[in-house]
């Protein structure tokens, strides 16, 4: 019997030896967790120097390059109002201007600790590579204007005025061909309160917008829950269109921070510099920007958020946002207007790894979101008579649930978290109860440096798949059955349809990004009645 069990002993040691050396599993921990950092600390000695620094072709600048040194145009980047807007305070010089993340609340790490030591380049240092929007133009129109810029950011003034134009055409299908236009100035401005008052971490976020133009969907495809150009809707066609004027105060040295005031949830909830370069899925995804309390820019609602990261490669935020209907307070001044049905609370979790030497960064969100008002049954108000059960109708909440994943497969042309090809995907659900459109999901990349003379031009290709309620669904087929009208613009039982979108974006000066596009969607109108559509566009943007 000890023979036996000592043989037994032996082949669970080999097992485990030849486990733990394999490159393709992740060590596993220590029984002992204070020898974790030793453990780390002898791997990554033992490592050869030329597997722990990055390979310095990936990291060499483009030549001819409009973006600076750092990788990030300077504050407050234009186009900037889609994501996270850091505040221009700098501590004193502690810290770049372009550093965009919070300090950890703790010196470890999160979910990264399971991956290889020699996967996990975070293990050895912390990355402050910026997770910037690309989407904007490089740099500026006018440089001669930068070193008075440089003198007002200084005092803690800065500032970005940005036009953006879209012409998109139907070239086939749809209900007719043709062409539309719209365009978006934006100004957006950031006062920092410590330079400006002694106010340390204290700053204000102000963005004022203009809007004009036709939706190409509405007009020529015959679609209406899904926007095929970027620049459309709740704004109104006013003059100065009020998208934010909020306030931010970063605190417990740097390490938490809390905003509140008017804004839209889709500044920092649900969104990614990568969504937000394609025209359908900016600012969030589709079957956000649809539920009516999900304020998806530009609309803005009261609300406050805290944002911290538990861990140096985690980060949570939270919400508590003002519900009014999307419609509503158009021109974003009437705030007595606006009628409020309930309150929109959200939680983020997201884990940002950094992988291999080359330091290729992920990031993957995991959301939720309780709106606290009651909607009407998707099913609709139908006769009686026609309901399987009485009171099958009643009114509901709604939850939200997304998950929104990228990850760098390669590095090309700098240190910044743009500087590579992406893999993307995402899914998100609705209560069917209550919504139009209860689930989409959506993949795609987003490349740079396909042309190795042009390392700051991105291709991007996206699918996109939208499903409609069942129980909107069913409602129609009840409302067909008993002679009623479905409206003008729903042709028949609606269930689903799938968008395709690819551009290629240069760019072509700086402070000019040109980005030709080209969309072709399955089933618009969400029935067989159309088949599909086929449209191509231009996007331009240009940055003062």
């Amino acid at each position: 019997m000890p023979l036996k069990s000592s043989g037994c002993l032996a082949l669970a040691t080999w097992c485990l030896a030849t486990l733990y050396a394999s490159p393709s599993y992740a060590q596993p921990a220590p029984a002992n967790p204070t020898n974790a950092p030793a453990l780390v600390e002898n791997t990554l000695r033992n490592m050869p120097e030329q597997d722990l620094l990055p390979d310095p072709r990936v990291l060499q600048r483009p030549l001819n390059s409009p973006l600076p040194p750092s990788g990030v145009p300077v504050a407050p980047w234009p186009g900037l109002a889609t994501m996270n807007i850091p505040s221009v305070n700098d501590y004193g010089n502690k810290k770049p201007h372009h550093i965009m993340t919070l300090e950890a609340l703790s010196t470890g790490e999160g979910p990264s600790w399971l991956l290889p030591a020699e996967v996990d380049a975070q293990r050895r240092t912390d990355m402050e590579d910026p997770y910037y929007v690309p989407t904007a133009g490089s740099s500026h129109l006018v440089p001669q204007i930068m070193p008075f810029r440089e003198r007002l950011q200084k005092k803690g003034f800065a500032f970005s005025f940005t036009y953006k134009g879209e012409a998109m055409g139907n070239i086939n299908g749809g209900i007719r061909r043709g062409m539309d236009y719209v365009h978006e100035l934006t100004l957006q401005m950031n006062f920092d309160l410590g330079k400006m008052a002694g106010l340390e971490g204290w700053s204000v976020h102000t963005l004022l917008m203009n809007r004009a133009g036709r939706e190409v969907s509405h007009d020529m495809v015959g679609e209406y829950y899904v926007n095929l150009m970027e620049v459309y809707g709740l704004s109104g066609h006013v003059v100065a269109h009020l998208v934010d004027l909020y306030a931010e105060k970063q605190f417990l040295n740097n390490r938490m921070d809390i905003t509140f005031g008017r804004m839209s949830l889709t500044h920092v909830f649900a969104t990614s510099p990568l969504i937000c370069s394609f025209m359908v899925t900016c600012s969030a995804p589709v079957a956000l920007k649809l539920d009516p309390g999900f304020s998806v820019y530009p609309k803005a609602t009261w609300g406050a958020r805290v944002r911290f990261r538990p861990t140096r490669d985690t980060m949570i935020q939270l919400g508590a946002y003002q519900v009014s209907p999307l419609n509503g307070n158009p021109s974003g001044w009437s705030w007595g207007s606006e009628d409020t049905t309930g309150l929109m609370l959200p939680v983020e979790l997201t884990w940002q790894p950094f992988l291999t030497r080359n330091r290729l960064p992920g990031h993957y969100v995991f959301g939720y979101a309780h709106d606290t008002s009651r909607y009407a049954d998707a099913l609709g108000s139908k006769p009686a008579s026609l309901l399987a059960q009485p009171g099958m109708e009643r009114s509901a909440p709604m939850d939200i649930f997304w998950f929104e994943g990228d990850q760098m497969i390669y590095r090309m042309g700098g240190r910044n978290q743009m500087a590579g090809g992406y893999l993307m995907a995402g899914y998100i659900h609705n209560t069917p109860h209550v919504s139009s459109i209860s689930d989409e999901a959506y993949g795609g990349l987003s490349f740079n440096g396909l042309i190795p003379s042009r390392l700051t031009d991105r291709l991007g290709i996206m699918y996109s798949w939208y499903h409609v309620s069942d129980r909107k669904r069913l409602g129609q087929t009840y409302a067909l059955d008993a002679g009623l009208s479905l409206g003008s613009q729903v042709r028949g039982p609606q269930t689903d349809s799938h968008v395709i979108e690819a551009y290629y974006a240069i760019d072509a000066v700086p402070g000019v990004t040109v980005q030709p596009e080209f969309e072709y969607m399955v089933r618009p109108g969400e029935t067989s009645h159309i088949p599909d559509a086929a449209l191509v566009g231009l996007k331009v943007i240009a940055n003062l």
